[in-house]
């Protein structure tokens, strides 16, 4: 187990470049899988979620080449559709692998996935939308079986505009016969991304950024190469620590038009930040304000960065409300922000933080992905050494992040427990 070594107390001030996107570069990995060839993805960043899928891919028969941020995949040696439940286990975005074995082979057998513990995450809408596109699905001893001679478009209508769903609904349709219709789906940049990957390799898709997407089937779909959008909650994240510590930073390789809830509630928070091309510029007050924050489906508050701003407020003056309306069980980080001599009150899905000026350095042990970036925000504003246990929940989904960090200012170290 490894542990970072944060001490607190200093102003962050720098230039940070931001990484490929964790949540686009998985399904467009997944996507690999239903081309005739070789595909090439970029900007891909280097996490383990990222490894666990690379492991799925050749486990099934992919041959996959890795140098930095790039990617080679070769889908035309898979020679099986069961995806190991060892890596199942690990991380809930395997589970659309299974829309793009569907969409390519017909047939997959999967268990249940899992990743981080933030509350219920049921796959039902999943299973219910492969079951409206002719696909018999059973269970045997935990693992799910799906089969289908012909995948049937068909019009699917979400009861929640789920990521995922929306994903594997696409994947499992881009070769389907005849058209299916996606009501209700979920419009995050992410699947746009996504979307854009797939018209490359020859998808007939209308509708990406929309709450209603159709896929027209074609008979194949071809390799090709793709740079991975920028990750808008690493980005998110930087702004927020930066902020949290009083600093100032310039992030390179990013773009407002992804962000604009995020950057709305940061000026709120009294930040002046000035966006120019690809990059995003942040000043923070000498103290934040309070604000109200209510978490929802894109374009609004993201929930990935409920947890992010809740650190970044412990300090702000006034009271913080904090309302998750995605994931029930996301606040169990604050039982960790706790130990630090915070003011914190939790009911249900609301959360209220007061701001104190002061906060003390603390033991903390990760709960999930953005709780244990939480307490390192946390952390470096605290005063005097802290120390978060169990990062490996951190390299889920952050590149290089004490590195990152130590670049602008900040002292951090990993040690081996």
């Amino acid at each position: 187990m490894k542990s970072y070594i944060i001490e607190g107390g200093r102003k962050l001030k720098g230039t940070v470049e931001i990484g490929g996107s964790k949540n686009a570069s998985l399904p467009i990995l997944a996507a690999t899988i239903l081309g005739n060839g070789i595909s090439k993805i970029y900007n891909v960043p280097n996490i383990s979620d990222i490894d666990n899928t690379l492991k799925i891919l050749q486990k099934i028969g992919c041959k996959v080449k890795r140098n930095n941020g790039k990617i080679e995949i070769n889908s035309h040696y898979i020679k099986n559709t069961e995806i190991p439940k060892e890596l199942m286990s690990k991380m809930r975005s395997s589970v659309i692998l299974a829309g793009a074995l569907l969409g390519k082979y017909g047939k997959a057998k999967f268990s249940y996935p899992g990743g981080c513990d933030i509350g219920s995450r049921p796959i039902d809408i999943h299973m219910n939308a492969f079951k409206k596109l002719g696909i018999e699905i059973r269970e045997e001893q935990g693992d799910i079986i799906c089969n289908a001679e012909n995948i049937v478009g068909s019009t699917i209508n979400l009861d929640f505009p789920s990521v995922g769903a929306t994903e594997n609904i696409i994947l499992a349709t881009c070769m389907a016969q005849g058209t299916t219709v996606i009501n209700n789906a979920a419009m995050e940049p992410e699947i746009v991304d996504l979307i854009k990957f797939l018209k490359k390799m020859g998808a007939n898709i209308e509708g990406e950024g929309t709450n209603k997407i159709i896929v027209k089937g074609v008979k194949k779909l071809s390799g090709t190469s793709y740079n991975v959008m920028f990750d808008r909650i690493e980005a998110g994240t930087f702004l927020c620590l930066t902020a949290a510590t009083g600093g100032e930073v310039l992030l390179k390789n990013t773009n407002y038009g992804n962000m604009e809830a995020i950057i709305s509630k940061l000026e709120e928070s009294g930040c002046a930040i000035e966006c120019k091309k690809n990059n995003i510029h942040l000043c923070a007050p000498k103290r934040l304000k309070s604000l109200e924050i209510k978490t929802t489906v894109y374009p609004g508050f993201p929930t990935d960065m409920q947890q992010i701003f809740s650190a970044m407020l412990l300090k702000a003056s006034g009271t913080s409300v904090i309302v998750e309306n995605i994931f029930e069980s996301r606040y169990k980080y604050l039982s960790e922000l706790r130990k630090m001599g915070t003011k914190i009150i939790q009911d249900g899905r609301i959360a209220i933080i007061t701001g104190k000026r002061k906060i003390q350095s603390a033991e903390m042990v990760c709960t999930d992905l953005r709780g244990g970036a939480a307490m390192v925000i946390a952390a470096l504003t605290a005063k005097g050494t802290s120390k978060v246990k169990d990062i490996d929940y951190i390299s889920r989904g952050y590149e290089n992040f004490e590195k990152k960090l130590n670049g602008i200012g900040a002292r951090i170290k990993v040690i081996d427990d």
